[in-house]
């Protein structure tokens, strides 16, 4: 399944029902007056957030969602039935947006929760039947009120992941090879840039029943909060992570200037968002069964001149990866509470 991460669509919630016009007919009961009834309400449109759901593509499918129309009102006071509600589920993280003329648009709500609802569309009101005009001077009304028509809206939606850790860094520093050694995430990989087109989820699990939950964003490249290679798109998915990961690998490091790849990518994280570049890192040098034992110690050396706090892996051999979750577990902890 692709990922989506915004659609928009067209919402209707249902009309109201008429009321009814009728007159009590029995046998001996002449003039039995009106007992014409009620119409039903209309359904409302509801969204919820569902954590079963991680992408908005059923809303690429389908673009128009309506509510249940209310029934008339029928005669012997009989009250038209309501009509049934539509819940519309979305990922946690979906923001919903109400888009008006020239694409101007206001936020309605922020989904973040499992299980958090909203009625974004509220159905008619169904009409009163004749029963209710009766008067001393109006014994025999023949009309009654026609429901009221539902709410039609155009949303925009747009999601943004959330996670405990986001795992950046530039193309092809091993972000899918640790998300899949950390979880049962199954990302795509390859030796090529940009092997990552969408955001992948994966899932770590403690001994105590905790989970923690990693987002592995696409390939960040310089010039990506002006929009340059994916830029915005994914950026703005680390908005939601409590704390960062980010990646380095051994194949973009020269040792006359070793952490420019650390320094690029923070650049760009802060031209987009300085809230997201205050956000507690963890820097990680990875595929480092690609160097020597003596290249390695001089990397060791040159972070502890520059006072770098640095977790050293290898996704591939394991090597490293006990201390580095360690820390994510830490972090977490420390954020949560």
């Amino acid at each position: 399944m692709r990922f989506i991460d915004e659609a928009k669509i067209l919402i209707r919630s249902g009309k109201g029902g008429g009321g009814c016009v009728s007159f009590r007919r029995e046998k001996y009961i002449p003039r039995g007056g009106p007992n014409g009834g009620d119409g039903g309400k209309g359904g409302d449109v509801i969204f919820r957030a569902s954590e079963q759901l991680l992408t908005l593509y059923d809303f690429r499918l389908k673009r128009v969602y309506e509510a249940e129309n209310g029934r008339p009102g029928l005669g012997s006071q009989c009250n038209g039935r309501n009509g049934e509600d539509l819940v519309v589920d979305v990922p946690i993280g979906t923001l919903l947006y109400e888009v008006f003329e020239e694409d101007a648009e206001k936020l309605i709500c922020d989904l973040t929760e499992d299980g958090q609802e909203i009625a974004i569309a509220l159905g008619g009101r169904g009409g009163k039947g004749n029963m209710h005009f009766k008067t001393a001077t109006m014994r025999a009304p023949r009309f009654a009120q026609p429901g009221e028509p539902g709410e039609e809206k155009n949303l925009r939606l747009e999601l943004r992941i959330i996670a405990d850790a986001g795992i950046v860094g530039l193309p092809n520093a091993g972000k899918s090879t640790l998300i899949s050694a950390l979880s049962a995430a199954k990302p795509k990989i390859a030796s090529y840039p940009f092997t990552t087109l969408t955001p992948n989820l994966g899932v770590m699990a403690g001994d105590d029943g905790r989970r923690l939950v990693m987002a592995d964003i696409p390939g960040l490249i310089e010039g990506a909060s002006e929009g340059l290679g994916l830029g915005h798109q994914f950026l703005r998915h680390v908005e939601r992570n409590r704390f960062l990961v980010h990646l380095l690998s051994v194949e973009e490091i020269n040792l006359d200037d070793p952490f420019a790849g650390f320094a690029m990518v923070d650049a760009e994280i802060a031209a987009f968002d300085t809230a997201l570049a205050a956000k507690p890192q963890i820097r990680v040098v990875s595929k480092i069964d690609l160097w020597g034992a003596d290249k390695l110690a001089e990397l060791h050396r040159l972070a502890c001149l520059e006072e770098m706090p640095i977790f050293m892996i290898s996704a591939l051999t394991g090597e490293g990866l006990p201390a580095l979750i360690d820390e994510m577990w830490r972090l977490r902890d420390l954020e949560e509470n």
